[in-house]
């Protein structure tokens, strides 16, 4: 079994991960396991991995923390999909601005669009005299969190097509363009190429978000991992 921790300088920049390997025949699960207080990233702390795909996952997003291309995770519900997004960010060059998450699917169709670009005063019946900021432009500098994007009406993703292409975008009711600069995670449990097959997902966006793919396997198949997460939630209750 093996187990990886990883090392800050003094700049807390991570350095490296340190891999640890165990013989599980003198392991015992029963006392307590040694999770350490220096680390001060959120994301590590929530990560209990010692199956190899996991490892080779947080490995991989050391790495890629870094880089301001959007990143596709997938993986069914549960397998924390938010938890990794919140991971690259606090590893990135924007973790001292705030973690920004929108989930598509809460959402309305008809609010969806008003929600991620925001709207100019008395841009439709009802709308705020003071008009309202999108997420996008309150993730400005920071990275924004589009969780279960597979759930966006087609409309509103041409409208996301056209700001990972150009990084401007208008407000609902407004012809002037926003310049902004947001780094995309975007998460789904739906199978984007399928839908792309049926015209419910636009190809150009997909390759668009589709840069840096994370797939994170479920728990049913990180059987190493079951007994230690189960030692971790009893120790904290």
């Amino acid at each position: 079994m093996s187990r990886a921790k990883p090392v800050f300088g003094n700049n807390k920049e991570l350095t490296l991960i340190v891999n640890s390997v165990y013989d599980v025949t003198e392991f015992d699960y029963k006392g307590e396991l040694d999770f350490d207080s220096k680390i001060n990233i959120d994301g590590f702390q929530q990560f209990i991995a010692y199956n190899k795909k996991m490892l080779e996952i947080l490995d991989f997003v050391s790495h890629i923390a870094l880089v301001d291309s959007t990143v596709l995770i997938t993986g069914e519900t549960g397998t924390g999909k938010e938890v990794l997004a919140k991971l690259i960010h606090s590893l990135s060059k924007r973790k001292n601005k705030p973690f920004i998450k929108l989930n598509c699917a809460a959402i309305p169709e008809n609010l969806i669009e008003t929600e991620l670009f925001g709207y100019e005063p008395g841009a439709f019946t009802g709308a705020s005299s003071r008009g309202k900021k999108g997420f996008f432009e309150i993730a400005n500098n920071s990275t924004l969190f589009l969780d279960e994007i597979g759930e966006l009406p087609l409309n509103t993703q041409a409208k996301l097509l056209q700001v990972l292409q150009d990084k401007k975008f208008t407000k609902v009711g407004s012809p002037k363009l926003i310049e902004v600069d947001v780094r995309i995670i975007a998460a789904t449990n739906r199978k984007l190429e399928e839908m792309m097959e049926k015209n419910l997902f636009r190809q150009d966006l997909y390759y668009r978000l589709n840069v840096i793919p994370i797939d994170l396997p479920p728990l049913r198949e990180r059987l190493d991992d079951i007994e230690p997460i189960s030692t971790y939630i009893v120790q904290r209750m």
